[in-house]
């Protein structure tokens, strides 16, 4: 009886180089399912990718496990080499996913004909919603920046879909400020990276500033207070005119009267 090989199992952290273009053995369990090749293609590849950012989103690159990927997406280890070539290739798949969904829901945004002002709270509030929607984005950026964008880097798609938003800002800003409604000299990019902040820290250290303070940062109320805060926080900023403390001190004092 002809002994059969055995196999070199799909490593964790880097894949084997396996030969695609070998004969298919029927009886090996590893094989490149039929599906793969036809129909069902498309679906096998997207319950994946689907699996694989549940998995680094809870547990990041280093506690992801292949194994529970295949369990998860009802898929064996082999597909994840035909389709991504090893873990580190799927890892870079779903940052370039996540990333991907979050711009092409920026193209959606129209703000040409709103009130600068009115269009840049518009803008604050959908980076918030996205934040708010998808905590697996969050989680997984966190973990890319503890790996110094190591797989971010090696992103194919990184450059292509960098935000739409800087421009939306850009637009923005010049119409507010030719209109008088902001002030001049603001760096699109840096008040971007503001906007983001405010929608991104509080969520990625929610658990950690929750026990500090006593605080359930992420309640429905809690939330609600800060976006508020943050949008006064935003046309205070940006604003042509802003009210100094003590303008804003007798206010408070004239209404007490």
């Amino acid at each position: 009886m002809r002994e059969k090989r055995a196999r070199a199992p799909l490593r964790e952290g880097g894949g084997r180089r396996e030969n695609p273009k070998r004969a298919a053995d029927p009886a090996d369990p590893d094989r490149e399912p039929e599906e793969a090749k036809g129909r069902d293609a498309d679906g096998t590849r997207a319950r994946i990718l689907a699996a694989a950012t549940d998995e680094f989103s809870a547990n990041g690159y280093s506690g992801a496990r292949v194994e529970a990927i295949c369990r998860a997406a009802h898929a064996n280890p082999r597909m994840i080499y035909h389709y991504f070539g090893d873990k580190d290739g799927l890892y870079v798949a779903v940052l370039g996913q996540v990333l991907e969904e979050l711009r092409s829901e920026e193209m959606k945004l129209a703000v040409d004909h709103t009130p600068p002002m009115q269009g840049m709270v518009e803008l604050f509030d959908f980076i918030q919603d996205h934040f708010a929607r998808r905590p697996q984005l969050v989680n997984i950026l966190t973990g890319e920046n503890l790996l110094r964008a190591r797989f971010l880097k090696r992103s194919i798609k990184a450059p292509i879909v960098s935000s739409p938003l800087i421009e939306l800002i850009a637009q923005l800003l010049d119409r507010g400020t030719r209109l008088g409604v902001f002030r001049p000299g603001i760096n699109p990019l840096r008040l971007y990276v503001m906007m983001v902040a405010l929608a991104y820290f509080h969520r990625s250290n929610a658990f950690t500033l929750s026990a500090i303070f006593r605080t359930d940062l992420s309640s429905a109320d809690w939330q609600r207070r800060y976006r508020k805060d943050g949008r006064a926080m935003l046309r205070s900023y940006v604003s042509s005119t802003p009210q100094s403390t003590s303008t804003r001190h007798r206010k408070r004092s004239s209404n007490s009267k």
